[in-house]
């Protein structure tokens, strides 16, 4: 799906709105969370549009499992032995921008 102009998270992707990028590959990007709920709080978010993760079931089988593999690499390279991974799904989910 192609990027969404009202969107701020492909406005993240593009460049259009400032960011703190910690690693990016040709399908999906981490970057910093401007208002973090942890010493160190990533976003990773795909390079392409999803409006949810309710959209997982579109992905490539590869392209969930990579970024799955991205996630875990992000964290080794910023030294996380602990960690979480969280998606939120909805605004009472706590999906919020």
């Amino acid at each position: 799906m192609a990027s969404q102009p009202d969107c701020l998270f492909c406005k993240l992707v593009a460049g259009d709105i400032p960011a703190t990028v910690v690693r990016e590959n040709a399908q999906t990007v981490a970057f910093r969370d401007i208002n973090p709920r942890a010493d160190t709080h990533l976003l990773v978010i795909p390079e392409r549009h999803v409006e949810t993760f309710r959209e997982v079931a579109a992905f490539e089988e590869h392209e969930a499992k990579t970024m799955l593999e991205f996630v875990a690499d992000v964290a080794r390279r910023e030294g996380l032995h602990d960690y979480r991974v969280v998606v939120n799904v909805g605004e009472s989910a706590g999906q919020t921008i």
